[in-house]
């Protein structure tokens, strides 16, 4: 009876019915900056896309008060004075749906790295003891809504957005906060289970903030030589900001690693498929 009552009071409130502000210029960033900078609690979400860079290319930033929905773009907008004065705040406790993967893209597009936080899809498995649940089957079961997921995969970077999309990154925030209220009473009624979900989030936040290369050199095994070339594989991705596989794919690691060590520039050009990066392979990696 408890939960129903304050379940009840907490989408009662408008955020449930917010029409999220679109934030494309200067002077409308300030004035979100100047209406969330007292806000202790903040819900965050990104939008982006990730199949042809290096780096992933932020699209959206959504962030959520407990009254309020912004959107920013940030194609069109320096977003330096954002991140100083709300994301990097320590102050704010940041609300996030699996914070490694908002931290990781946050930290390699744009240097930002998020530390104070709290992940709902964290406190959900200590809550439920259950595998991890997706965004939508957590916003199911506290908020007895179904929110639509079909835009996921379209293009973040197209302008003008749809209305679709900008309702879906809405929805991506709008109920982060409230699921963090009500996740918070649950686990303060358990033995130390909210600091120990605080705890989780900020370890997983710390691996999202890693660089890109420490994160995928912990998946895999290979020898001292084949490292070598993995992390020239990494350098080269950089510098042309195109994914590792554009450079060479996994599965030739071992094959590469064979013909550096004999120098055999015809198999290496074979494998690159540029005579220049396998002549530069040759010449860096010892």
């Amino acid at each position: 009876m408890f939960l129903k009552r304050f379940l009840k009071s907490i989408f009662s409130s408008n955020l449930s019915f917010t029409t999220p502000i679109f934030v494309d210029n200067k002077e409308n960033m300030e004035l979100m900056v100047s209406e969330l900078e007292s806000e202790n609690i903040l819900a965050i979400d990104t939008e982006f896309d990730w199949k042809t860079t290096y780096h992933p290319k932020i699209s959206l930033i959504q962030i959520a008060s407990k009254n309020s929905i912004y959107i920013i773009d940030c194609l069109n907008i320096n977003l330096k004075f954002l991140t100083q004065k709300l994301i990097s705040d320590p102050t704010k406790l940041l609300i996030f749906h699996s914070v490694r993967s908002d931290a990781t893209v946050l930290s390699s597009a744009l240097n930002v790295y998020v530390k104070n936080v709290y992940d709902i899809q964290i406190a959900e498995k200590q809550i439920s003891k259950k595998d991890i649940q997706a965004y939508g089957e957590i916003v199911k079961k506290y908020c007895h809504i179904k929110i639509d997921k079909e835009e996921t995969q379209s293009n973040w970077l197209r302008r003008p957005l749809s209305e679709n999309q900008i309702n879906y990154a809405a929805n991506d925030v709008r109920y982060l906060i409230p699921i963090y209220f009500i996740q918070k009473k649950i686990l303060n009624k358990k033995m130390n289970q909210y600091s120990e979900v605080l705890k989780e989030s900020e370890i997983q936040a710390e691996k999202g903030n890693e660089k890109l290369y420490k994160a995928r050199l912990k998946r895999k095994k290979m020898s001292s030589f084949e490292k070598k070339l993995f992390l020239w594989r990494e350098k080269i991705a950089e510098e042309q900001n195109t994914p590792i596989s554009y450079v060479f794919k996994d599965r030739k690691l071992k094959d590469l690693s064979l013909s550096l060590k004999s120098r055999n520039l015809k198999i290496l050009t074979k494998i690159l498929g540029d005579n220049h990066l396998a002549k530069r392979l040759i010449k860096e990696i010892k």
